[in-house]
Protein backbone atom coordinates (compact mmCIF):
# COMPACT_ATOMS: atom_id res chain seq x y z
CA UNK A 1 0.00 0.00 0.00
CA UNK A 2 1.21 3.09 -0.65
CA UNK A 3 0.09 6.96 0.13
CA UNK A 4 0.71 10.29 -0.48
CA UNK A 5 2.82 12.16 1.42
CA UNK A 6 0.35 15.78 0.87
CA UNK A 7 -3.01 14.60 0.91
CA UNK A 8 -2.40 12.92 4.21
CA UNK A 9 -0.52 16.03 5.41
CA UNK A 10 2.75 14.27 6.38
CA UNK A 11 5.02 16.94 3.90
CA UNK A 12 5.32 20.44 2.86
CA UNK A 13 5.36 21.15 -0.29
CA UNK A 14 7.99 24.07 -1.66
CA UNK A 15 7.75 24.37 -5.55
CA UNK A 16 8.44 27.53 -7.32
CA UNK A 17 6.13 28.59 -10.63
CA UNK A 18 8.65 28.10 -13.79
CA UNK A 19 7.32 30.77 -15.65
CA UNK A 20 7.64 33.86 -12.60
CA UNK A 21 9.50 31.90 -9.81
CA UNK A 22 6.82 32.97 -7.19
CA UNK A 23 4.99 30.35 -4.89
CA UNK A 24 2.84 27.70 -6.17
CA UNK A 25 0.13 26.20 -3.10
CA UNK A 26 -1.04 22.54 -3.64
CA UNK A 27 -4.84 23.04 -5.12
CA UNK A 28 -5.35 19.52 -4.48
CA UNK A 29 -5.83 16.11 -6.40
CA UNK A 30 -6.20 16.39 -10.28
CA UNK A 31 -9.10 13.63 -9.59
CA UNK A 32 -10.80 16.11 -6.92
CA UNK A 33 -11.67 18.27 -9.93
CA UNK A 34 -13.90 15.81 -12.12
CA UNK A 35 -17.16 16.15 -10.33
CA UNK A 36 -18.88 16.73 -6.62
CA UNK A 37 -18.33 13.02 -5.85
CA UNK A 38 -14.66 12.50 -7.44
CA UNK A 39 -13.02 13.29 -3.95
CA UNK A 40 -15.17 10.36 -2.32
CA UNK A 41 -14.35 7.48 -4.99
CA UNK A 42 -11.52 5.05 -4.63
CA UNK A 43 -7.97 6.83 -5.27
CA UNK A 44 -6.51 3.75 -7.38
CA UNK A 45 -9.69 3.45 -9.38
CA UNK A 46 -9.44 7.10 -10.29
CA UNK A 47 -6.13 7.01 -11.15
CA UNK A 48 -6.33 4.58 -14.37
CA UNK A 49 -9.47 7.30 -15.35
CA UNK A 50 -7.14 10.56 -15.24
CA UNK A 51 -5.19 11.30 -18.42
CA UNK A 52 -1.97 9.91 -16.57
CA UNK A 53 -1.43 6.79 -18.08
CA UNK A 54 1.78 5.47 -15.54
CA UNK A 55 0.64 7.40 -12.33
CA UNK A 56 -0.78 4.18 -10.70
CA UNK A 57 1.87 1.73 -11.62
CA UNK A 58 4.20 4.53 -10.58
CA UNK A 59 2.46 4.96 -7.14
CA UNK A 60 2.43 9.02 -8.14
CA UNK A 61 0.13 11.69 -6.92
CA UNK A 62 -1.20 13.89 -9.76
CA UNK A 63 -1.72 17.61 -7.54
CA UNK A 64 -2.74 21.06 -9.12
CA UNK A 65 -0.19 23.54 -8.02
CA UNK A 66 -1.29 27.40 -8.59
CA UNK A 67 0.80 30.47 -8.77
CA UNK A 68 -1.30 33.58 -7.63
CA UNK A 69 0.84 35.88 -9.00
CA UNK A 70 1.00 35.34 -12.78
CA UNK A 71 -1.67 32.49 -12.42
CA UNK A 72 -0.44 29.69 -13.72
CA UNK A 73 -1.47 26.26 -13.10
CA UNK A 74 0.81 23.05 -13.22
CA UNK A 75 0.04 19.59 -12.55
CA UNK A 76 2.98 17.79 -10.62
CA UNK A 77 3.40 13.76 -9.90
CA UNK A 78 4.25 13.47 -6.21
CA UNK A 79 5.72 10.10 -5.23
CA UNK A 80 3.81 7.92 -3.17
CA UNK A 81 5.39 6.90 0.14
CA UNK A 82 5.38 3.03 0.34
CA UNK A 83 3.87 1.45 3.76
CA UNK A 84 5.72 -1.50 4.44
CA UNK A 85 3.61 -2.30 7.57
CA UNK A 86 1.06 -4.44 5.71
Amino acid sequence: MSMCPICNQLSVTQYRCPSCLGKMEDSGRVMDYYDDYSAYLEIDGMKLEDGYPEDEKEKQCPHVFYCSQCTTENVLLIHEWRNECN
